[in-house]
């Protein structure tokens, strides 16, 4: 799939975190984007990402944390010990 440059502009300390973010989980910043997106373009088409329902319900809680700010991040290292 072709793929094309687009600029985005964010608040300095969104654009931090997520620099951050996608550091300490070893990814992109575009590949949060990407999924991000994807995530957003399947809802609309009224499709699930995931065929399986714990998962998806699982996604969808962790949706609704991030949106309600009672999410509670961790590092790479709390998670997976190194």
């Amino acid at each position: 799939m072709p793929k094309t440059r687009l600029n985005i502009t964010l608040d300095d300390e969104l654009a931090d975190f997520v620099k951050i973010f996608a550091a300490e989980n070893r990814i992109s910043v575009t590949e949060i984007f990407r999924q991000y997106i994807s995530a957003l373009k399947c809802r609309a088409e009224n499709r699930k990402i995931f065929p399986h329902s714990a998962f998806h319900k699982a996604m969808a809680d962790v949706q609704k944390k991030l949106q309600n700010g009672t999410a509670i991040w961790h590092n790479y290292n709390e998670v997976f010990g190194e």
